[in-house]
């Protein structure tokens, strides 16, 4: 009798278990960037970012990624994009900016995402960059005591992040010093799960 009371109490824990894992197996979402130079998904942090994962993909939903450009790419640092048209002209429709979350404990590494920003540490709006190096002076507190927030990771395609920050560029102006010289244009962005 008692090996048969501890055999139906083992089963009840692990079907348990099985129920609480499945209902708290909310998986993070998952973003396919498609560009002319090709396609890349990225995991977005939403537990740890939520306002930035919350503010990028108001942006994917309503479609606003599609035809900005990657406008500013630095090998052996970043690729930045998201906000300009391939004018170089910001694209209309930008919300308000959003607090940083920098505070967040993710770190600027080799294939994270994180959002761009002016000086001010709570200006960021649609733009974001992909580290192609491990960036440690861009992590909280550096580099003006607030740092930049990664909201997500590259799963899938760093290779084409790596075509995109090597193509060659041109500087257009003071503002505009790392430009690709055939414009690499973000198609779409879309949530695939």
């Amino acid at each position: 009798m008692f090996r048969r009371i501890m055999a139906v109490a083992v089963l009840v824990i692990c079907m348990t278990g099985a129920a609480f894992a499945g209902g708290k197996a909310a998986k993070d979402p998952v973003v396919a960037i498609n560009t002319t130079l090709g396609t890349f998904k990225v995991e977005l942090f939403q537990k740890k970012a939520p306002i930035s994962v919350k503010n990028f993909l108001d942006y994917v939903h309503s479609g606003y990624y599609a035809g900005t450009i990657f406008h500013r790419v630095i090998p052996g640092f970043m690729a930045q994009g998201g906000g300009l048209t391939a004018e170089l002209q910001p694209k209309p429709g930008a919300k308000a900016p959003i607090r940083n979350e920098a505070d967040n404990g993710l770190k600027n590494d080799r294939g994270t995402i994180a959002m761009a920003r002016t000086g001010d540490p709570n200006s960021a709006t649609s733009q974001f960059f992909i580290n192609v190096v491990n960036n440690d002076m861009l992590n909280r507190p550096s580099p003006d005591g607030f740092g930049y927030a990664v909201f997500g990771r590259v799963i899938e395609g760093m290779n084409v992040v790596d075509k995109i920050v090597n193509t060659p560029q041109v500087r257009k102006n003071m503002v505009f010093q790392n430009v690709p010289v055939t414009p690499v244009v973000i198609k779409s962005v879309t949530v695939v799960k």
